[in-house]
C-alpha cells in the first residue's frame, strides 16, 4: 500500500510515486509505517521493524560507493510504485534531497531539473552542497546527453517515462547521469561504454 498524500514529507514524482523523505535526529512520525526504507549515514542504522537498506554516506558529502548506491535509489524509485518507501539521513535536507533528486531522475525529471524539482516539492533546502548538486547534474550534463542521444529511437535511449523501459543510472567523476533505456542487455552494455569514454573515472568529487 501506498503513502497516504496526507503523510508529511512526501515528495510525489511525475509517475504519481510517493515517497518520504525525512531526518533521523526527529521523532518517527505518527502514522503510516515504511514497507521499505533507504538510510543515507556514516554508520550502520540503528534496527526497526521495516526493510531498510543502508548506503554509507557521510554528512556533506558523496556516497562512498556509487554502485551500491544507484542500486538502492533503483530499488526505491521501482518498489514506491506499490509500497510506502522512505528515504532518510540524519537532517533529511543534503543527503536525503540529494537522493530524492536521482530518484525523480530515474522517474522522469531532466537531470538539470532534478535539485529544483526537490526544493520545490520537498524542501526548499534540500540538496545542500556544490558536490551534491554535481553528482545529480554537472553543468555540462545536458550537453553530454545530447552528445549520447542517437539520431533514431529505435534501439537507442528513450526518456519517456510512461514507455516500458529499464531506468539505468551512471555515476562517473562524482555525478549520476539517470538515463531510460530499453531492457537490452548489449545496448546497454553500450551505451555503459560511450559514458565511460564521455565521462571519465574519477569518481571522488569533494564539497
Amino acid at each position: 500500500m501506498a503513502w497516504d498524500p496526507a503523510t508529511p514529507g512526501l515528495l510525489r514524482l511525475p509517475s504519481g510515486r510517493l515517497l518520504r523523505g525525512r531526518g533521523l535526529r526527529g521523532p518517527l512520525p505518527e502514522g503510516q509505517r515504511p514497507d521499505f526504507a533507504v538510510y543515507l549515514l556514516d554508520k550502520p542504522p540503528a534496527p526497526v521493524e521495516w526493510q531498510t537498506r543502508w548506503v554509507r554516506w557521510p554528512d556533506f558529502r558523496l556516497p562512498r560507493d556509487h554502485a551500491d548506491t544507484r542500486e538502492a535509489l533503483h530499488e526505491a524509485w521501482r518498489r514506491a510504485e506499490i509500497e510506502t518507501v522512505e528515504i532518510a539521513c540524519h537532517g533529511g535536507r543534503g543527503r536525503t534531497g540529494t537522493a530524492l533528486a536521482c530518484i525523480a531522475v530515474l522517474d522522469g525529471v531532466p537531470a538539470v531539473e532534478a535539485v529544483a524539482f526537490v526544493r520545490a516539492h520537498y524542501n526548499r533546502y534540500a540538496v545542500e552542497t556544490p558536490a551534491q548538486r554535481r553528482y545529480v547534474a554537472p553543468s555540462a550534463e545536458s550537453d553530454r546527453a545530447a552528445s549520447l542521444r542517437p539520431a533514431s529511437s529505435a534501439g537507442g535511449i528513450d526518456y519517456d517515462a510512461q514507455s516500458p523501459t529499464l531506468p539505468v543510472v551512471g555515476y562517473w567523476s562524482g555525478f549520476a547521469l539517470c538515463l531510460h533505456q530499453p531492457q537490452d542487455e548489449r545496448g546497454e552494455d553500450q551505451l555503459h561504454g560511450q559514458l565511460h569514454l564521455a565521462a571519465g573515472d574519477d569518481d571522488d568529487v569533494r564539497p
